[in-house]
């Protein structure tokens, strides 16, 4: 036995199995976790025929300011030719140029021969890259932003439902005064409208890199265009409107700035605060098991222990959260530390970090939904700890009622209460039985004429204070005018997008 144990450790896969694909490492933000949208947003094909697009718009600008060496045919096959990308040949090519851009710039030619003179004319690198990642960033604004309003919809639905029923509060994570389910709910609703509003004020400021040359100054195109002022900003408008962007960055270096990043990226990390703190909180509740989330009739909960339900959407909500709030770091150190007009050492670090954060969120924002969907809430457990704890938080009522109502001394009858709670909280702790704190209220005389009130004394409903018109007023105040914008969309359940939760 232990001659066949060894063989098989020491052995090596087979070369069938080492030229699988699964035998090269592969993120599991694509492979496993993410939507097929995002996904394809910061894919290969999305990225390579942008900059195919965006070598077509400057070239047509070009030929519309009047660069006669741009021909109609050129443009045409151009055109023609966004999509069918060979991937192989710009592999080879920059692994022989060591340049990315050229190596595209090339086998974009090949592909479109008749424009191969006039790909790319007066442009620099950061033309096809810089333009082409703002507009990844903006389409995936336009996936993250109407998931967002989907899960705030969903919540608010939540939050509506349960807006009467009393649970137990806490405060230091130890029983406090009771709030609602709902109420609670809108604690967690009121951080994600902050995100609605980071998020999509960072989608409305996003502007487009354009058409600013080598160094930002536009050099190459005030000469292509013989010292035409005008001229140079009409290109940079043109292609920045072919491109849907409103406007471009009046000035920049050779790339846009790096702080464009940063605040579109600290809107994401904001956003995975909130979601690491709302899936924590359901999984406390789970833990206590008054609220979970959706759990599937075969879902397996534990390998050893079969009788779990573990919360495993909410763990992994915040085990991705935790990374998307990490990923702000390396943003803020790239702008932070670009000298002058640009140095390269950002690019490697963005190839990772901006995907990465979009595809994050997005799968982050899929699992709240799906999480939100399906919780289930547990009255009568609520109800159970509620009666646990209510006899205690109950004593002021107590007080005042014998004060008002049948004339006693304050002091004497917070004497009473004290003594009676003590008694009770000795039995719950010391002995771990059940708080008694009512039956022996009920049984001393001092208290006769509040036993026929105690019960109405004792109504959850009448501990919650405003939360139930708080919620109705939220709602209404809040979420109802964020989600406006966006009620068509979430009315026609098109933000819910089917990944593996």
């Amino acid at each position: 036995m232990d001659t066949f144990v060894k063989a098989a450790l020491a052995s090596k896969a087979p070369a069938s199995v080492s030229a699988s694909s699964h035998d090269r490492y592969n993120s599991p933000l694509t492979s496993r976790y993410a939507s097929a949208e995002m996904a394809h947003n910061f894919s290969d094909a999305k990225k390579f025929s942008t900059w195919r697009k965006l070598w077509l718009t400057l070239a047509a600008s070009e030929q519309k300011l009047g660069l006669t060496d741009i021909t109609d045919e050129a443009l045409k096959e151009m055109a023609e030719h966004i999509y069918d990308i060979d991937y192989e040949m710009a592999a080879i090519e920059e692994k022989r140029r060591r340049h990315d851009v050229m190596a595209h710039v090339h086998t974009f030619g090949v592909a479109a021969p008749k424009a191969a003179g006039i790909i790319h004319l007066g442009a620099t690198s950061c033309y096809v890259t810089d333009n082409s990642e703002l507009i990844m960033m903006r389409d995936a604004l336009d996936i993250i932003i109407p998931k967002l309003a989907s899960c705030i919809d969903k919540l608010a639905k939540f939050a509506d439902t349960y807006k009467d029923l009393p649970t137990l509060g806490f405060t230091h994570l130890q029983p406090a005064q009771l709030t609602t389910v709902g109420k609670r709910a809108t604690l967690w609703l009121q951080e994600l409208l902050m995100d609605l509003r980071n998020i999509s004020r960072a989608r409305a400021d996003l502007r487009f890199r354009g058409v600013k040359g080598t160094t930002g100054t536009q050099a190459s195109f005030f000469t292509l265009f013989e010292g035409d002022h005008s001229k140079c900003e009409q290109l940079d408008d043109m292609v920045t409107e072919l491109s849907g962007f409103p406007s471009a960055y009046p000035v920049t270096g050779q790339t846009y700035s790096r702080k464009v990043d940063l605040d579109v990226l600290a809107t994401l990390s904001s956003f995975g605060a909130t979601a690491h703190k709302m899936a924590s909180d359901i999984r406390i509740l789970a833990s206590l098991k008054e609220i979970e989330e959706p759990f599937e009739k075969d879902q397996i909960g534990s390998s050893a222990m079969a009788y779990k339900r573990n919360p495993m959407r909410c763990e992994r909500v915040c085990s991705l959260s935790r990374h998307l709030m990490t990923l702000i770091g390396n943003v803020q150190q790239t702008a932070a530390s670009q000298w002058l007009e640009r140095t390269l050492d950002d690019s490697a670090n963005r190839r990772v970090t901006i995907p990465e954060a979009f595809l994050t969120a997005d799968i982050v924002l899929s699992l709240i939904q799906n999480i939100v969907d399906g919780m289930v809430v547990y009255p009568k457990v609520i109800q159970r700890r509620i009666s646990q704890e209510l006899p205690f938080m109950a004593t002021e009522n107590f007080i005042m009622f014998m004060v008002q109502k049948a004339g006693g001394d304050r002091q004497r009858c917070h004497e009473e209460i004290r003594v009676l709670s003590h008694q009770a909280g000795r039995v719950v702790k010391d002995e771990g039985g059940e708080n008694d704190l009512i039956e022996r209220i009920k049984k001393c005389e001092y208290f006769a004429p509040m036993v026929p009130h105690i019960d109405a004394l004792l109504e959850p409903s009448t501990f919650v204070g405003r939360a139930p018109a708080q919620v109705v007023s939220f709602l209404k105040k809040e979420v109802e005018p964020a989600l406006a914008p966006y009620r068509a969309l979430l009315d026609a359940g098109v933000t819910q997008e089917s990944i593996n939760v």
